[in-house]
């Protein structure tokens, strides 16, 4: 019995290393994406519910470099990095910045982008101090389960933080007066801000990124397990910034420059 009881424990020991081998030696030939589908102009869902915006563009080139065929699956936010452990796809290309709590799950690219960080607000604002003291018991929106709202959570703890699904509903109360503030990516609002806001809200301030909520940048999330497609993403991500051909999508898309 005991002879049979070690010969199972090393039967179990070897399909472990056997699955880890694999999942590091896979040769990848089709790749899913998984992305929001509504975070413009990173990821979008236009009229015709086709998928745009400098991620679509910029994945494709990816896979382009990887000599891979490429599959987008649009994905809640809130669900987007449990699904990728589900196997519904093998990376994440979604506006996600690659913070530490977030490490934790996943595994991270080369970072590809940096954005700057607002804060925006009525244009009746008088005042563009944005400090804890200042925004005491206003209402502060953000998208759920990203760093801004981990942001407003920790530093207005004293003001009321409303959190939502999409960006979208953030900016439409603020359109409608139901905040008085709203916290996201510089590129998300400034779309809003030429566009549908353009006649209710302004520029308020800028954050300065605290890397500890922030991360370094957006980057592509990939399975701890799945090393050997990490190592093709670093490579084909290393390369079009290199050759400028990132900065071209950028400029696309993109109305500054944000690395």
């Amino acid at each position: 019995m005991k002879a049979f009881t070690g010969f199972l424990a090393v039967l179990a020991l070897s399909c472990a290393a056997a699955t880890t081998v694999s999942a590091q030696t896979k040769e990848w030939k089709e790749i899913r994406i998984g992305t929001e589908g509504a975070y413009p102009p990173y990821n979008n869902l236009n009229a015709k519910k086709e998928l745009e915006g400098f991620e679509i563009d910029y994945g494709k080139v990816l896979c382009e470099r990887m000599k891979v065929t490429c599959t987008w699956v649009v994905q809640d936010w809130d669900g987007i990095i449990p699904a990728l452990q589900a196997n519904k796809y093998d990376v994440i290309i979604a506006g996600m910045n690659a913070t530490e709590e977030r490490r934790k799950q996943v595994a991270f690219s080369a970072v590809y982008s940096k954005t700057p960080i607002w804060v925006i607000g009525p244009k009746s604002t008088k005042s563009n101090d944005v400090s804890p003291a200042a925004l005491k018991g206003k209402a502060i929106g953000a998208q759920g389960s990203t760093i801004h709202a981990n942001y407003v959570e920790k530093v207005y703890p004293d003001a009321t933080a409303r959190l939502y699904p999409t960006q979208e509903e953030v900016n439409l109360d603020l359109l409608n007066g139901r905040l008085d503030y709203a916290v996201a990516d510089a590129l998300a609002l400034a779309d809003f801000l030429k566009g549908q806001g353009k006649d209710c809200c302004k520029l308020i301030a800028e954050v300065t990124r605290d890397e500890a909520i922030h991360g370094p940048g957006v980057a592509a999330a990939v399975r701890k397990s799945d090393t050997a497609l990490k190592a093709m993403l670093d490579k084909a991500i290393a390369e079009t910034i290199a050759d400028g051909t990132q900065k071209k999508i950028e400029d696309k898309w993109f109305q500054f420059t944000v690395n």
